[in-house]
């Protein structure tokens, strides 16, 4: 059988293509959705949460119809903003000044809230007070409210890590097989917010230190694994990273400035720094076993 595709480390031979066209002759009237999710059905192929991979099967589905080998019926909808944009309902809240020490604060309460209610407050929150506003996370991610006296002073938001990372690759020292095995074990910082009214010293890596105990158990809890290592970007030009590196973070490198969408391997974004911490000790061994990273998600 001959490989026509490789799309996410899957490899589409000439019998998935037949069989694919088999499915959409026999399926005229589904969308590209109801399609993906037939075909993930078809192939057994899910997530380890039981879930299909739609998003990854239509990606690939899409990459076989824009090669000639498919022909997927016309999308339903179409929008013109920009990929991953999403409008965000803003929520007012009202600001309460806090200041004072760290040991003055009182408990805090830190929530996951990733598909509850208050998952729609931390978009808002990071849509209106991060530097970089609100973009939909890809692939699998958490997202984390915290608050004081019931009002929220703070949000994370994790995602999944990178494929490619220069700094990220050679600390681990895995190969290009180990990674692709088990990146999925690592998670991406991609949002940390602290209200602009909050000013309490060292609540950053407080904060960080916290979620950094509880990230793994909560990303099993959701996502059916856990996670060995985490990792996230600083811009130098806007900050210092003080608070990863108070929190024993580790500056891996920085990263080349060319984006995944980079052509001529020139820069064409801002160059950061790469920071990143181990949930396990033996992140180093668990990550570049290809057979036998242990889901145990213990430390």
């Amino acid at each position: 059988m001959a490989v026509v595709l490789r799309y996410r480390w899957r490899e589409v031979t000439d019998q998935d293509v037949t069989f694919i066209r088999q499915l959409l002759t026999d399926n005229p009237r589904l969308s590209r959705r109801a399609l993906s999710f037939a075909l993930c059905e078809a192939w057994n192929w899910k997530q380890d949460n039981g879930a299909p991979c739609d998003a990854v099967c239509r990606g690939l589905m899409l990459q076989l119809h824009r090669a000639g080998h498919i022909e997927l019926p016309a999308p339903v909808w179409k929008s013109n903003r920009p990929r991953r944009h999403e409008v965000v309902e803003p929520i007012e809240i009202e600001p309460a000044p806090l200041e004072g020490p760290l040991s003055g604060l009182g408990p805090l309460h830190i929530a996951q809230v990733r598909r509850t209610p208050d998952e729609a407050l931390v978009k808002s929150l990071v849509a209106q007070y991060h530097y970089l506003g609100y973009v939909h996370p890809v692939g699998q991610h958490l997202k984390y409210l915290i608050r004081h006296d019931e009002r929220p002073i703070a949000c994370f938001c994790w995602s999944s890590a990178p494929r490619h990372l220069g700094p990220r690759d050679r600390h681990i020292g895995w190969d290009k097989e180990a990674r692709r095995a088990n990146v999925k074990y690592v998670a991406y910082q991609s949002r940390f917010l602290i209200l602009p009214w909050v000013k309490v010293p060292h609540l950053a890596s407080h904060l960080l230190g916290h979620i950094s105990r509880r990230l793994s158990v909560d990303w099993q809890a959701v996502y059916a694994h856990p996670i060995y290592f985490t990792e996230t970007f600083v811009d130098p030009a806007l900050y210092r990273g003080t608070c990863y590196r108070a929190a024993n973070w580790t500056l891996m490198g920085e990263t080349l400035g060319q984006g995944k969408d980079c052509r001529d391997k020139k820069p064409n974004r801002s160059i950061k720094q790469v920071f990143g911490y181990p949930l396990v000790k033996d992140f180093r061994r668990r990550l570049c076993t290809v057979k036998g990273a242990v889901d145990d998600g213990t430390r």
